[in-house]
């Protein structure tokens, strides 16, 4: 009781400190918020000090930020979060408008996310039925390139070929059910795709246990043991899934923005570009409290599929140990991505020629030219270097410091619901406000919230992990904390959580570009692949090459990822005899640690 109590404060704390953060940032950016107001209500006013005190006045700027976050605390106990400080609106009716949105989006973008898992994962719970598991090969090659499809990109083509050229949906507004299926797929086909990995990484595992072998031998429908399969991998997956759900509400800011969605996630960018900040507050508390509930429903969904055997010990290992997959996928995947970066080194990626704008690809422009006349070829080399080598660096502190974190779930899962609850834009714009802007900010932003997945999946992982069977014989013969630490539980969960990192990696260097094109970090001309995904969007009906070189990249480096992930495997271990285990003297001594081990 008294665990969960310090559990609820710290949560409670972190919420706090986050809305005061939010309640700051006009201030936290040293710039006058009645400037910013005037120049959203009206851009060609001129800053007259009188109209700017006539706005401070209005908005009771001169009283100070902690007596506009008080009073706007205040109302929340009557409902009332407040006007906007732009259209003079009541803020709670609009946010709970756009909620409703994103909720919908969300509700639907699960779906197409669920099926997208369903066929990742339909050859191998079709082998698993058959017993033909041992055969199986590492895959994955589609699905990362699902996974590295950049949202806003497959939103604009979604957009332009199916609702404006084909005319089959509609592709811009927000006014019933039809209107949700083409950002739902622009969001729910990359969530598929790493959640469909994810569960096709722990269903060897699944199969493998002893009681789907039991199942079989009893002649048990294949169809059954693969839906119990299913079951028994859900548990270590939902943690996942909620922060997914959390993030397609949120993070949408670009899809909301191309199909003209009045969701969360672009009410609250809108609001904290304007510096509105009752409507970015109410919004971000929104986001904040939706995180929180996806969290209990995950956690609660997860001990009702596991039953008492999680709390008895009772639980076999999803990851025993297993050779490394033996491929040359890799190989390939990597000699094409170093062959594309080794040929573009050498050509000038700033060189302009206006006279071959947007010429196809030939002989002397293999991928073509952008809409300035300049190489891709050689902005896609060139990018390569900035993009590649920051996001490798991003993602290994966010491997290392998500599995530390991940061993403390009291104290990283409050954070992580936090975190993930926020729109990586505005994490930008905050870490802006208090380090100011430079080519560093987006590496910041990106890696404030890069370890929140891994975190949460490290500590799903964990804690079926210690209720495994082979854990609680270990514990019996007298193995202490740091002994099952280090020989058992580690050594079981690093390999799926790399490997999760691995698939995170496309993502991660998309999230780097696109926060540098808002202009929160490097500017152009630099040739980072987001930035020409970005730049040659405008020209991707008459110029596709423009955005398929970028992509493409994207595509390789996700099929690089995946494919190298599926190398990463536990290490065969020898069998140690019960002697090989330490025992722990005197007997309270051992009754202490293996209570902390619990």
């Amino acid at each position: 009781m008294r665990n969960r109590a310090a559990a609820l404060l710290w949560r409670a704390g972190i919420a706090a400190a986050l809305v005061c953060a939010i309640g700051l940032l006009p201030w936290l950016t040293r710039t006058d918020p009645a400037l910013t107001v005037l120049k959203a209500r009206s851009a060609e006013r001129d800053p007259d000090p009188a109209v700017l005190a006539d706005i401070r006045d209005e908005l009771g700027l001169d009283a100070g930020p902690f007596r506009l976050l008080g009073e706007w605390l205040g109302g929340l106990w009557r409902g009332d979060a407040g006007r906007s400080w732009i259209s003079g609106d009541a803020v709670t009716p609009a946010v709970l408008q756009a909620l409703g949105a994103s909720l919908l989006l969300m509700a639907v973008a699960l779906l197409v996310a669920a099926v997208t898992v369903a066929l990742i994962c339909a050859r191998t719970l079709w082998l698993g039925a058959h017993r033909r598991l041992g055969g199986r090969r590492a895959g994955g090659s589609g699905s990362a390139v699902l996974a590295a499809l950049p949202e806003f990109l497959t939103a604009s083509v979604l957009a332009t070929v199916v609702g404006v050229q084909l005319g089959w949906l509609p592709a811009l507004g927000w006014y019933g059910p039809r209107w949700t299926i083409l950002p739902a797929l622009a969001l729910g086909l990359p969530a598929g795709a790493v959640l469909g990995r994810l569960l096709d990484d722990l269903l060897p595992g699944a199969f493998a246990e002893p009681w789907a072998l039991a199942a079989a031998a009893r002649g048990v429908p294949g169809r059954s043991v693969a839906r119990q399969a299913v079951r028994r991998c859900l548990p270590g997956l939902l943690p996942n899934t909620g922060l997914f759900a959390v993030g397609l509400t949120g993070g949408a800011v670009a899809v909301e923005q191309i199909f003209d969605i009045p969701g969360l996630g672009r009410t609250t960018l809108q609001a904290a570009l304007a510096q509105d900040l009752p409507v970015l507050q109410a919004g971000t508390l929104a986001l904040v409290l939706l995180a929180a509930a996806a969290a209990g429903l995950a956690a609660l969904v997860g001990r009702l599929l596991v039953g008492p055997a999680l709390r008895d010990g009772a639980l076999p290992s999803l990851h025993g140990p297993t050779p490394p997959a033996r491929t040359l996928q890799p190989f390939a995947y990597g000699g094409l991505l170093a062959l594309v970066i080794t040929l573009g080194l050498p050509r000038d990626p700033l060189a302009l020629d206006t006279g071959e704008r947007l010429q196809p690809p030939s002989l002397q422009h293999p991928f073509g030219t952008d809409g300035l006349g300049r190489d891709l070829l050689a902005r896609v080399g060139h990018g390569a270097l900035d993009t590649l080598l920051l996001a490798l660096a991003i993602s290994a502190a966010a491997l290392l410091s998500g599995v530390l974190l991940g061993l403390l779930p009291r104290v990283s899962g409050p954070l992580v619901d936090t975190i993930v609850a926020l729109p990586p834009v505005l994490v930008a714009l905050l870490v802006t406000a208090v380090v100011g802007g430079g080519s560093a900010t987006p590496a910041l932003a990106v890696g404030a919230v890069a370890w929140a997945p891994l975190a949460a999946h490290t500590s799903a992982l964990l804690r079926q992990e210690r209720a495994a069977l082979h854990i609680t014989a270990t514990r019996g013969l007298g193995a202490g904390r740091w002994y099952l630490l280090r020989h058992e539980l580690l050594p079981a969960v690093l390999p799926p959580v790399t490997r999760h990192a691995l698939l995170r990696l496309p993502g991660i260097a998309l999230a780097l570009a696109s926060l540098a094109f808002l202009g929160l970090g490097a500017q152009p001309p630099t040739p980072e692949w987001g930035l020409l995904l970005a730049e040659n969007q405008p020209y991707a009906e008459r110029a596709p090459w423009a955005v398929l070189a970028p992509a493409a990249a994207l595509a390789l480096l996700g099929a690089l990822a995946v494919t190298a992930a599926g190398g990463v495997r536990m290490p065969r271990r020898k069998p140690r005899t019960p002697a090989a285990v330490p025992e722990q003297q005197p007997r309270t001594r051992e009754s202490k640690e293996l209570a902390g081990v619990r």
